[in-house]
Formats: structure tokens, sequence, C-alpha cells
């Protein structure tokens, strides 16, 4: 193996070969940042059938990363400093490289790590960026010769948010720990912040903070795709927590499906969550049905204590962990709708069912999301914990959402919806096909597309506004 203590700025002979098997998203940003790190020996694939699409998107805007292309009849290999070499599969990749990296769907783990893991190079270190550990370690001593090492990791952000101050998961499995050492030297440009877990720990955390996470905001985007209007056009989803719904909603929406069908369906404690996230959200709307403020408002109490520790009688105002509300309609796609003369100067207030549902749903499963949020917090769990500990540590937020819960109807209409919707992911998920998973995430998607663009800017610019107020990144 490679010295463990390697660096960029090596020279090339002294250097590893980087091996990407997939370039998607993930393995493209991987790729980017490697490259511009100053690593010199990067080998790439994708499927086969995309070798030439890959070939002209490196030789079209050779300026993305400073390289000149050399085409011959198998690869493209790139001389000049930083150096990627395109290849036509995984075999190509497999045998050369000192570090190879599996960027595919969690579905097709097992088969692409059958097709091309024979191949690995002696000694190699193998790793995997599928959001599911499970069923990757299972294909990688499955399929990996013996001589090989294996260590995980996943890298906690999409592909468009900055790796800096960023969670990355290395997950040990199958390797001493020179491996880990070697990959904190490969990685060590992207300045991201190694977590340590085993592959079970993966698995229970990326539960805990991903899938109910994506299961609210997907849900959010079916129940209004399904009434066929944009939320922020009636002006009832404008400004602070509802700026956060809605860029966050459109963001995930313009990612890919197998990003999250993965990570729902092979991970069995995500299941269960998502399922107790649909539960939540129908007991608490009967609540809002049958007029039982009384039997609301102690459910909802008796969670804020579990959740957050606050009693009853206790007023829980902090300093929030994300913007302002003021800072927050920067980022708004819509404007808020002017109050009617019956509402005076007070803005329309919803109830707030998909955050109500979230901390009722970690009440009853027990989970701690400030423990994650210290752990491996992704961009948006941070973001969804703010807007929930800013609802919820407010009593006076919290009973307004309550009261209007009850007694409103304005907006009865769209929590109906949301129910409906939320019932619907559950059983998606619970039948465990990615077909129909796929299916209903781009039925939904499709309604939203043409707004991506403009949310995924906005989108971007917030986060980043988020954490640098948190001091991530810095």
């Amino acid at each position: 193996m490679v010295r463990v203590d390697v660096k960029p700025s090596d020279p090339t002979d002294e250097q590893p070969t980087i091996g990407l098997i997939g370039m998607g998203a993930m393995g493209t940003m991987y790729a980017k940042h490697l490259a511009e790190a100053g690593w010199k020996k990067i080998s790439v694939c994708d499927r086969p059938e995309k070798f030439e699409s890959l070939k002209l998107t490196y030789q079209g805007d050779p300026a993305t990363l400073n390289l000149s292309h050399h085409v011959y009849s198998h690869e493209i290999v790139l001389p000049d400093e930083p150096a990627i070499t395109v290849h036509r599969d995984g075999h190509a990749v497999s045998r050369i490289s000192d570090f190879i990296m599996y960027s595919v769907e969690a579905d097709l783990i097992h088969k692409v790590v059958a097709q091309y893991g024979p191949s690995t190079k002696v000694g190699a270190i193998v790793s995997g960026q599928t959001s599911v550990k499970t069923p990757e370690k299972d294909a990688f001593e499955k399929h990996l010769p013996s001589d090989v090492h294996i260590v995980s990791m996943h890298s906690l952000h999409g592909p468009t948010v900055s790796p800096v101050g960023q969670p990355l998961v290395l997950v040990p499995i199958r390797a001493p720990d020179e491996c880990l050492k070697f990959l904190e030297s490969i990685f060590s440009s992207f300045r991201s912040r190694y977590v340590y877990l085993t592959y079970e720990e993966h698995d229970l955390i990326t539960a805990n903070v991903q899938a109910v996470t994506h299961a609210a905001f997907l849900t959010m985007g079916t129940a209004w795709a399904a009434q066929r209007y944009y939320p922020w056009e009636h002006g009832h989803y404008v400004g602070g927590i509802e700026t956060v719904k809605v860029n966050i909603m459109l963001r995930i929406y313009a990612n890919k499906w197998h990003v999250y069908a993965g990570l729902a369906i092979l991970n069995p404690s995500a299941k269960i969550q998502i399922d107790t996230y649909a539960s939540s959200a129908t007991d608490l709307y009967k609540l809002m049905i049958e007029g039982d403020a009384k039997g609301l408002r102690e459910r909802m109490y008796a969670a804020r204590e579990k959740v957050f520790g606050v009693r009853p009688d206790e007023d829980g105002c902090s300093t929030p962990i994300f913007l302002t509300e003021d800072v927050l309609d920067q980022f708004s796609i819509g404007k808020r709708s002017s109050p009617s003369p019956s509402e005076g100067n007070t803005p329309l207030i919803n109830s707030h069912l998909s955050l109500l549902a979230m901390v009722d749903c970690w009440a009853r499963l027990g989970i701690q999301p400030f423990d994650h949020l210290q752990l491996a917090a992704t961009p948006v769990f941070r973001m969804w914990i703010g807007v929930a500990e800013y609802l919820f540590r407010s009593t006076e937020r919290l009973n307004a959402a309550l009261n209007v819960a009850v007694d409103d109807v304005t907006l009865r209409s769209d929590d109906l919806e949301f129910v409906v919707a939320a019932r619907g992911w559950s059983q998606c998920v619970a039948f465990g096909n990615f077909e129909l998973y796929r299916d209903r995430f781009e039925r939904t998607a499709a309604f939203f597309e043409s707004r991506f663009e403009e949310a995924n800017k906005l989108g971007s610019a917030m986060i980043k506004a988020i954490q640098e107020s948190n001091g991530v990144g810095k």
C-alpha cells in the first residue's frame, strides 16, 4: 500500500491511483474536489454506455479541471496535472487503483461489486458511498477478494454543498488502522469533519438523521402537487419557517430519486421511522378534526418536554440554531400575502402539522435529535431541527399553531392532503418496490421542475448563510 501520509504535493510516482466507479452527482463531486486538491492519478468510469458522453464531458470543458485530453481506443488519458483518466468500465479502474470508491445506487451495489470486484488490485482499499451500509458491507464481503481492505465512507451532504465542515463518516469493515490514516490523508483537502462509526451505528444514525426528514419534505411536495398549485404563489407558505420548508422540498425533488429510495427502502430502521411519522401525522389530524384542543395540547407539550427538555410551565425560549425570520425572508421564492381587513396586521398562521408530527415521532421513538446534530447532522437535518426548535421552544408560537390546528379550517384541506401523502409514502416504502418509489417521486418532481433552478440557487445561499451563522465550515 502507498504510504499513509501521502500528499497531493508529492511526486506523481509516489501518489496512489484513486479509482471512482460511478460518475453520477456524488462521483463527479469527489472527482472534482480530488482533482482540485492536486491528486494526479484519478481513474474514473461510469456505465459502459455512458463512456462516450463522459469522455465528451471532460473533453468539452477542459477548463473545469484544467486538463488536456488525448483520446485512445478504450480510454482517455489526461497527462497534464492534475490527471483524470476516464475508463470504459470498472474492471480497468479496479485493477490499477490503490483506492476504489463505488458511488452507485444502493439497490445496485451487489450487482456492480459482483461485476467489478474480482478485478480489484491486491492490497487495495475499497469503499462505498451508498447511504445504507449493511447491504454495502454484504456486497463487499461476498464479492471482493480476501486480499483487499474495506473501509466504507459516507459524505453526509449533497453534491452541491461544500464538504468543508460537513461530516465525512468512515466505517472500517475489514482493514487495519493504517487504512483509516491513508483515507484521512486522501480526503484532508475536503476539510470535512471525520466521524468514525460501525456499519450498524451508521445505518441507525442515518435513519434518524435523514430518513424521516426526507419523508417529511417528500410528503410536503406530494401534498402540494396533489392540489396542483405552487404553495408560495398563494402567499400562505412564504417567509420564515415556510422558506425552509419550500426551499428544501424543492431541493430534494431536484435531486435523483435513488438518492432517497435506497436509504428509505433498504434500511430497516428507516421503514419504522417513516411509518411512525405517518402515524403521528394521522393521529394529530384526528385530534384536530375532533376539536380535541386539550388532547392535542397535552400530546404536543409532552413531546416538547421529551425532545427539547422544556416543561409545560416553561417558555423555553433560547438562542435558535438557525437564522431569524427576517433573514430567512431574503431566500423566499414568493411574497407574503396581504392580510385581509378581518386579520388586521396578523399574517396567516398554519398548524405546522409537518413539524408537529416530526417532534411527536421523535418523542415516540425516543430519538434525541440534538445528539445527532453534534455527531453527524446533514445540512437539511440541521435546518429541520432548527425550525422545529424555533416553533417548539416558543410557547407563543407553539400555542398559535395548536390553536389554528383546532379552530381555523382555512388550511385544513392542506393538512388533509399532507396526511394522505404521508401515509402514501409510508406504504410505498413498506412495499419495498424501487420502481413504485421512483414513479411517485418523479410524478411530484415533474410538477415542480420549472422552479428547480431558482430554488437551488436560493437553497444553496440559505444553507451557506445558516452554516456560517453556526460556524460550520469556518
